[in-house]
């Protein structure tokens, strides 16, 4: 695969660096889990399980090695430090200053391996007013703008559905690492990045942010033309209470809709600008798409060249035939299904290792190549320095 022979050493709970390294991974990357002591990474314990396993951990960590241990203890951060020395890449999500207090930071890092690609993930960055702040997914998006994008009638900001700013950093942060080793390859040294949830979810405004830049304004539903102010790029309730949407405005199906409903005098009205201009053919396809229902108007569209989908919840989009087309749903040990690998390459492919590790799984192992001998790991175990199975 792409990554072979690549190690991480992996810092990072919760969502955005896990699912950085779970992509790594998913590529052929040795990624070296390390947890507390105690309880290990909190998304072992969130939400629906399945074998055992938190559904949303093994969709994060599958593939990995797990290593637990005690980085305040001087006997773990020596151990992490020897560890270190062999990584390509470290990613850690502590708040600012936290891994240099505990002596794994970068440049605790770079003085044992100058060659390691060092990534640091938090809500606001290391520098800037906010640094300390404590924030997740929700907060960052509201000082961000991204959560009053999402309105309802009344004005209301309403719960984001995905947690963009979470996702946006995940993504951002793997492209920042890949860059990193492309760096490396040319100059043998390696880089360290200061990515904030913040700034990476400022950078996915690109598509909505003009009106607040130039003209001041904040963009309000139903005004620009991704938050409801195309007639052609909005959602629409159906006759039986689902729900069905328009997802593209150009005129070839703007024209292909309107006279395939026999409104082509409506046409001209679907030129106009996003917003209020277009209201009379809002009233008209919202009127139109209360007379059939959600799957009635599934089948009037196929074999129509228009932007059309219905609104279909997890359960019903994960029994699409898609889905199995695209191998987004794959096995795991415990027989069930889950999330399959996003990025496809034609030569070497990735694969959705079935497997998630137990809290501690490969401490013996790993502490064992790094040159330690039974009874130094014994000694370790009875000190607290590494935990979890053996």
């Amino acid at each position: 695969m792409k990554l072979d022979g690549l190690r991480v050493l992996d810092l990072s709970r919760f969502l955005p660096g896990p699912y950085l390294t779970m992509t790594l991974a998913d590529h052929g990357a040795e990624v070296i889990k390390i947890e507390d002591t105690k309880a290990g990474d909190p998304s072992r314990v969130i939400g629906s399980r399945e074998a055992g396993v938190s559904v949303y951990f093994r969709n994060l960590n599958r593939g990995k090695k797990s290593l637990t241990l005690d980085l305040k203890a001087p006997e773990g951060r020596a151990l992490f430090l020897k560890l270190a020395e062999t990584a390509d890449v470290v990613v850690e999500t502590f708040r600012p200053g936290v891994a240099d207090r505990l002596g794994i930071g970068h440049r605790a890092v770079r003085a044992v391996n100058p060659r390691a690609v060092y990534c640091s993930i938090s809500a606001f960055g290391q520098s800037g007013p906010y640094r300390d702040r404590p924030a997740h997914d929700l907060s960052v998006g509201a000082l961000a703008g991204t959560v009053a994008l999402s309105q309802g009638a009344d004005g209301t900001p309403s719960m984001p559905g995905l947690p963009l700013t979470d996702m946006a950093a995940a993504l951002l942060g793997l492209s920042a690492v890949l860059m990193a080793l492309i760096g490396r390859a040319r100059t043998g040294e390696g880089d360290y990045i200061d990515l904030a949830m913040y700034d990476a979810a400022l950078s996915f405004l690109a598509p909505i942010a003009g009106q607040a830049l130039v003209d001041g304004r904040a963009p309000k539903p139903g005004g620009d033309r991704i938050l409801g102010g195309a007639a052609l790029y909005r959602v629409y309730r159906a006759k039986d209470g689902g729900h069905i949407t328009l997802g593209g405005s150009e005129p070839k199906f703007l024209e292909e809709l309107l006279n395939g409903l026999g409104r082509p005098d409506l046409i001209p009205i679907g030129r106009k600008p996003a917003g209020p201009e277009q209201a009379p053919l809002h009233r008209f396809l919202e009127d139109t798409f209360l007379t059939k229902t959600r799957d009635e108007w599934n089948l009037w569209f196929q074999g129509r060249d228009i932007c059309f989908a219905p609104v279909l919840d997890l359960v019903e989009a994960f029994a699409d035939p898609n889905m199995t087309a695209r191998a987004m749903l794959v096995p795991h040990e415990g027989g069930g299904k889950q999330l399959g690998v996003a990025i496809n390459y034609a030569n070497e492919p990735g694969r959705a290792d079935p497997h998630a590790p137990a809290l501690g799984e490969h401490a013996d192992a790993l502490v064992a190549a790094l040159g330690y001998n039974q009874a130094a790991i014994a000694a370790l175990r009875t000190k607290g320095v590494i935990g979890g199975t053996s």
